[in-house]
């Protein structure tokens, strides 16, 4: 069989009578017969074919890479990370066999990006990337990826004022539209830039992160009730929506707001990031004194012990009748 583009995804297809097998698109689009008009048995040798078609050329990690996109295209996953993550990887463990990655290996790499300036969180995303591409051809526990401790919680936050002289600084209408969603939803940026019209639902007043499409991770998108600041910016977005996403520009998604963000702050002279918006939410509620269950919930959170970890120490009430039990 020709050797196909690792990215290909296959379908099946009539074929004189019998089912076959068509894999790519456009000029790269192929198609193999599979020998039987019955589906449950295409089914299964159109996944052998795609298997035989997409394996690895090698056991180096380059060749290991490119079947673990495959595969994660072949279920619709978004691999822009994975991609940005194998520029850093690449000159290290390109020609590495995936079985002789060593933890000496990661904690050398892990050495190198941080004495460029990579955060300790960002590498240990990077090596936890390739500790996934291992995996899914030796199988979990039989690789040696060492990952290095993550980014300590981010203690930076906005207050009240800041954000206002922020947002008075942010002219252009959808870099406006996400600095509210992002404060008064909680929701992490790749959330609110994924974001269709029909997750919204104005009769309820609330907004479903998780669409059908999006895979259900450990970063859990919940569903969160609009504020009146958020429903009426929303509802002006709306009147003029050229797309189905709710963030757009000139006709568009918008897929980054990072270069916007920043250039606001510092127009405004006001340090911040996208993240820092869920960081301020997080903040202003535990102020509010309001439960870390609650918190949890409306941020997403795996647990409760994630949410009182970070946002414990904000909370007026949180242990003072603790602190009132040792009175003397």
């Amino acid at each position: 069989m020709r050797q196909l583009a690792p990215c290909a995804e296959y379908e099946l297809v009539s074929y004189r009578g019998k089912y076959a097998v068509a894999i790519g698109a456009g000029k790269q689009r192929r198609r193999y017969s599979l020998g039987t008009n019955d589906k449950g048995l295409a089914r299964v040798r159109a996944e052998e074919v795609w298997q035989k078609l997409n394996a690895p050329a090698s056991e180096r990690v380059e060749d290991l890479w490119k079947s673990y996109l495959a595969d994660r295209r072949k279920d619709r996953k978004d691999v822009t990370r994975q991609e940005n993550a194998w520029k850093h990887l690449q000159p290290v463990f390109a020609h590495c066999l995936g079985t002789d990655v060593s933890k000496d290996d990661c904690r050398a790499y892990a050495k190198m990006r941080q004495r460029f300036g990579a955060a300790p969180g960002t590498v240990r995303t990077e090596l936890e990337y390739l500790r996934a591409c291992l995996n899914l051809r030796y199988g979990r526990g039989h690789n040696r990826v060492w990952l290095p401790t993550g980014s300590p919680p981010r203690d930076r936050y906005l207050t009240r004022d800041e954000f206002d002289t922020l947002l008075s600084n942010v002219e252009t209408a959808h870099v406006r539209l996400f600095i509210i969603l992002a404060l008064t939803t909680g929701a992490r940026m790749s959330a609110i830039l994924e974001l269709r019209w029909d997750q919204v639902d104005f009769k309820h007043q609330t907004i479903n992160f998780n669409s059908p499409e999006h895979e259900q991770t450990n970063k859990r998108r919940p569903v969160v009730p609009l504020n009146q600041r958020a429903l009426a910016a929303l509802e002006e977005a709306a009147r003029g929506a050229l797309t189905g996403f709710v963030i757009e520009w000139s006709g568009e998604r918008v897929k980054s707001i990072k270069k916007a963000i920043r250039m606001a702050a510092k127009r405004s002279a006001v340090p911040c990031s996208p993240h820092v918006f869920r960081h301020t939410a997080g903040v202003w509620m535990a102020q509010a004194d309001v439960p870390m269950q609650k918190i949890s919930q409306f941020l997403g959170h795996t647990s409760t012990r994630v949410t009182e970890r970070t946002y414990a120490r904000y909370s007026p009430s949180f242990m003072k009748d603790a602190a009132a039990a040792l009175e003397f």
